[in-house]
């Protein structure tokens, strides 16, 4: 209990100057060979309960195979990318089990569409437009204009997007990249752009409004707490296998490299705005707050062609996230696909930042339709059970979708599901409580835990209860039951099995890609426990230089540890030589104040840094040997006081257990 209660003392997760920074923590590989993680096989009533999927849907439709390989240039099997060191950043071959009738371990329509990401290479969209499809979680895009290319979107780090554009040069005729356009503020689709961009300083790009405050300052100050969760959704720990991670859905899973960022040089501000960039017309259509808070899509009138960026794809998307984000909000989301509907009537192709492309305006209007009213669907359905007294859970245990939007395949649950979507609707606008007072201020989970195992019998009448309706196949209340039992009892042994072999079958059940890593992660840990390290930041250099200082001091203040503040006051000036800032810190009340701008004249310290070196302590590659002796740093004040306040800082535990206490 106390793990999940006390924070790490190993490294601080902001490392700076003279404190706790010498310390490193590297974590240890686990062993995530094929066999390793010990999943069940799937059970009878799991094979029969995915047999029943296949029936309900036209599972062997081939019309989406027939898109998805449709302008096929050249495959790119295998495709194994790496870093300098070595390291795999991406590896396609990796899924090569993925083909055939699903296994009874995945469900079949997950399958389908795990078949479908699996098909990888350039491909010609329609003519001047090409795209790069499996070098990544997203796609990259090519416009070919009057001088080169127009690069859309340059995936998630610098090898894939580099490896991308090399396979790209190596087909066709190989042109300049003259311009990037970045449709939106997620990392997967602006990380690699440091490596299409021209040397001479020549390429300009492009990007929403408010993309660089969106990008550099996402997940940033609840970054730990996102990043262990993220392991769940993307299933960072299993094997790629039948029983493990097989898709996530919107595409085969993140690359982790080595992701940077670039500053715009023009900026998309509103809807219908036109340019020509390199002699080719675009009509933009801003859609932030849509499926990211900085977004856009784009028509391209000569070609009647319509890029809807991530605003819609070929499956049913988050409201919320389940690494944790703020929610979306659904009547924005389905009017934005709506307006796009009534701004681009003539397109005959649509492409996007995730998928295969669809051709033929009836097909794309329908496309857009089943889309746009998905959304708005969980949305009003939310409201109106709400307004009738239902609860969240009761929410989405109640919604079902229209027949002709619940058999669509690209409405289909297979990243968000309308289940977790209609819980956000709700959160968005009632928050967590359900009007229920007992669910007002109800006992933590370890307390609770042990006063429900009581309250059944002890220890062995739950688990022989558990087994027996695990062997009747009701997988959700057995994992209900035995979370209060191991919560309770988290060496008991039994109880952790059988537990894991109840989210094995979950798992083998999801249709959603990200449902089905979340249940065999937690199998996986229940198994052999959190991994040894977290997903750390030291690729991440390239990216964080550009992240405003603002947003790492707020890192700072989240980390403070209010209760041994309490009554302690200090002030300490931070003056970035290099860049030309000045950022004080003051603590009083148990609460740390930032402010830019004029030091304070009474500061316990003044530290005088270079920007670089901040960022290198940050990422863990500058310790306190090198912040010491180094001629990028200066002290003036008292250097105990500094020691003091930075003891007063937590260090955020990037492995805290989630499926234990």
């Amino acid at each position: 209990m106390a793990a999940r209660r006390t924070a790490r003392s190993s490294c601080l997760l902001l490392p700076l100057l003279f404190t706790l920074s010498a310390c490193q923590d590297k974590p240890v590989p686990r062993d995530t060979s094929p066999g390793s993680q010990g999943n069940t096989p799937a059970t009878a009533i799991t094979a029969a309960a995915n047999a029943a999927v296949a029936e309900e849907l036209d599972i062997d439709n081939q019309r989406d195979f027939e898109d998805a390989t449709r302008g096929l240039i050249a495959a790119a099997d295998p495709l194994v990318i790496r870093m300098d060191d070595g390291t795999v950043v991406w590896d396609s071959s990796s899924y090569d089990f993925v083909k055939g009738e699903a296994p009874p371990s995945v469900n079949p329509s997950l399958w389908r569409q795990a078949k479908l990401n699996n098909i990888h290479g350039l491909f010609e969209v329609t003519e001047g437009v090409y795209q790069l499809r499996g070098f990544d979680l997203a796609n990259m895009s090519i416009i070919v204009g009057e001088r080169g290319w127009i690069i859309v979107d340059p995936l998630t780090t610098k090898e894939t997007a580099a490896a991308a554009l090399a396979f790209a040069r190596e087909h066709l005729e190989p042109k300049p990249v003259t311009a990037v356009l970045v449709t939106h503020s997620h990392i997967d689709h602006f990380g690699g752009v440091l490596s299409v961009l021209e040397p001479d300083g020549s390429t300009e790009i492009i990007a929403p409004i408010g993309f660089m405050e969106e990008a550099t300052s996402e997940n940033v100050i609840a970054g730990t707490t996102m990043s262990r969760r993220a392991m769940f959704m993307y299933g960072r720990q299993l094997e790629r296998s039948p029983k493990g991670h097989v898709d996530t859905g919107l595409g085969k899973g993140p690359a982790f490299g080595s992701p940077g960022i670039a500053e715009p040089d023009r900026i998309v501000e509103s809807t219908g705005e036109q340019l020509t960039i390199d002699g080719v017309e675009f009509v933009f259509q801003n859609a932030a707050g849509s499926e990211a808070p900085a977004e856009l899509t784009f028509y391209l009138p000569q070609k009647k062609a319509f890029c809807g960026a991530e605003v819609v794809s070929r499956n049913l998307h988050n409201l919320y996230t389940l690494r944790g984000a703020k929610v979306r909000d659904a009547r924005k989301w389905s009017a934005y696909i709506d307006e796009a509907m009534q701004l681009f009537p003539d397109a005959e192709v649509y492409f996007a930042s995730h998928h295969w492309p669809l051709w033929g305006k009836a097909d794309i209007t329908n496309f857009l339709k089943l889309q746009r009213d998905s959304y708005r669907y969980i949305h009003d359905e939310t409201l109106r059970l709400a307004s009738l007294g239902y609860t969240p859970g009761e929410i989405a245990e109640t919604i079902e979708m229209p027949t002709a939007l619940r058999q669509s395949f690209p409405n289909r649950g297979y990243y968000g599901t309308v289940k977790h979507n209609a819980r956000a609707v709700y959160q968005r606008y009632f928050g967590w409580y359900d009007g229920n007072p007992a669910n007002l201020d109800p006992l933590p989970p370890p307390q609770a835990a042990v006063r429900y195992v009581e309250a059944m019998g002890g220890a062995e009448a739950v688990l022989a209860r558990a087994q027996a309706d695990f062997d009747a196949g009701e997988y959700r209340w057995v994992a209900e039951v035995l979370n209060h039992l191991v919560f309770a009892e988290p060496d008991n042994t039994e109880a952790r099995a059988l537990l894991a072999m109840t989210y094995d079958q979950l798992g083998y059940q999801a249709e959603s890609g990200p449902w089905r890593d979340v249940y065999l992660t937690a199998a996986l840990e229940l198994r052999q426990g959190p991994p040894a390290g977290g997903m750390g930041l030291a690729n991440a250099g390239d990216l964080l230089r550009q992240t405003p200082i603002e947003e790492f001091m707020q890192v700072i203040a989240v980390n403070l540890n209010g209760p041994k503040a309490d009554g302690r006051e200090y002030t300490f000036n931070f003056v970035f030589t290099d860049i030309g800032e000045t950022h004080t810190l003051q603590l009083e009340n148990a609460v740390l104040q930032h402010r830019a701008g004029d030091p304070a004249a009474n500061a316990n310290a003044t530290v005088r840094i270079t920007h670089d070196l901040f960022v290198r302590m940050l990422t863990g590659q500058a310790g306190i040997r090198d912040t010491l002796f180094s001629d990028e740093v200066s002290l003036e004040g008292s250097g105990v006081d500094l020691v003091r306040f930075f003891a007063l800082l937590d260090t955020a535990d990037e492995v805290f257990p989630i499926v234990t206490p």
